[in-house]
């Protein structure tokens, strides 16, 4: 045996090529290494936004899609597709879709409100919001507090980002180690525009680079508000703890759940100080996030005793716990940064 057969497969691997039998020869391919985040690497990271330009043009929305004809093919042009049919008209389903929502003898004014869209109804729609929580290792949440003090406030204040910071937290009762951050784009055009933006960024890259050795893991949730709510909190300084309140519904609950809200926040307004509630679109579907702020816990278990001395608060609550598989509820403290704290 020549010593050149033994050293070739050394030589190969080293230099970043595979080796495989094919008919018993040993045949030698390129290996493409690795993918990372290096901003030095381009081209070779793992696919994120920076790989999607927004682009509101072209077939996606012009009505009049067609794939691009082969020049060298001689296949006959497609004929069109067959019309479809039409939606029925909402009349021949909202009888059903009443009976099931609602059963039987709920008022006219429910029942009105409940013909309106599915957007209309539930959704402000002015803005998207983002839910980020991220578990961060123990010993490492001061460095993670100190990187994210320093980019947070840069993505919020560059022009260019189509994106608010609602406020920023750190979990000290409910799973611990957690970090919570809630953003406010303008809307899914202007969530893509500025995740497009940061990810081009070579330094978003180093500030990743410089995370994911800081966490446990990571979790984003696409949220709308609630059009009920009013729109979520501005900017304040009020001090005290934030309860962000979580619950996962039963598929196709999320109008009664509502419907039944829609009425109970006036009674929780006269004793409780709101900051926002949405509900996830994107991420943990089937899932509704209330988030109130209290002086401490003591005015928290105040606060939620005298809900139940208000007339119909029981009602709220008997008509919604039969919504929900999972409730969750988490206290949190504004990081320093945070707008709202």
């Amino acid at each position: 045996m020549r010593l050149h057969t033994v050293a070739a497969p050394i030589r190969a691997l080293c230099a970043g090529r595979s080796l495989y039998a094919r008919h018993g020869a040993l045949i030698v391919a390129s290996v493409r290494g690795y993918a990372t985040d290096d901003a030095g690497n381009k081209g070779k990271r793992v696919p994120s936004f920076a790989n999607v330009p927004p682009s509101y043009k072209g077939h996606y929305f012009n009505g009049t899609s067609k794939a691009v004809p082969d020049p060298t093919s001689t296949a006959p042009d497609p004929q069109p597709a067959a019309a479809e049919s039409p939606e029925p008209p909402i009349e021949t389903t909202s009888g059903l879709i009443k009976s099931i929502l609602f059963g039987t003898g709920e008022s006219d004014r429910d029942l009105a409100h409940l013909e309106k869209s599915y957007s209309q109804r539930v959704a402000r729609g002015k803005y998207v919001h983002e839910l980020a929580v991220h578990s961060v290792n123990p010993e490492d949440s001061p460095e993670y507090v100190k990187l994210i003090s320093e980019i947070y406030p840069q993505i919020a204040a560059d022009p260019l980002n189509k994106v608010k910071l609602v406020g920023s937290w750190r979990t000290v009762v409910g799973d611990l180690d957690t970090f919570v951050t809630v953003w406010e784009y303008n809307g899914y055009a202007g969530f893509h525009e500025t995740y497009y933006r940061i990810h081009s960024d070579p330094k978003f890259i180093d500030y990743l680079r410089r995370l994911r050795p800081l966490l446990r893991s990571r979790h984003t949730d696409l949220m709308q508000e609630f059009s009920f709510w009013g729109g979520t909190a501005a900017p304040r300084d009020l001090g005290g703890i934030f309860e962000l309140r979580s619950y996962e519904l039963q598929p196709g609950r999320l109008l009664e759940w509502e419907s039944s809200w829609r009425r109970g926040i006036e009674y929780r307004r006269q004793v409780m100080e709101p900051v926002g509630a949405w509900f996830t679109q994107l991420g943990a579907l089937n899932t509704v996030h209330h988030l109130w702020q209290f002086a401490d816990l003591e005015h928290r278990k105040v606060s939620r005793e005298k809900c139940w001395e208000l007339k119909g608060w029981a009602d709220t609550v008997h008509e919604t716990v039969k919504l929900v598989n999972k409730m969750e509820s988490k206290i949190l403290v504004a990081l320093p940064f945070s707008p709202l704290k």
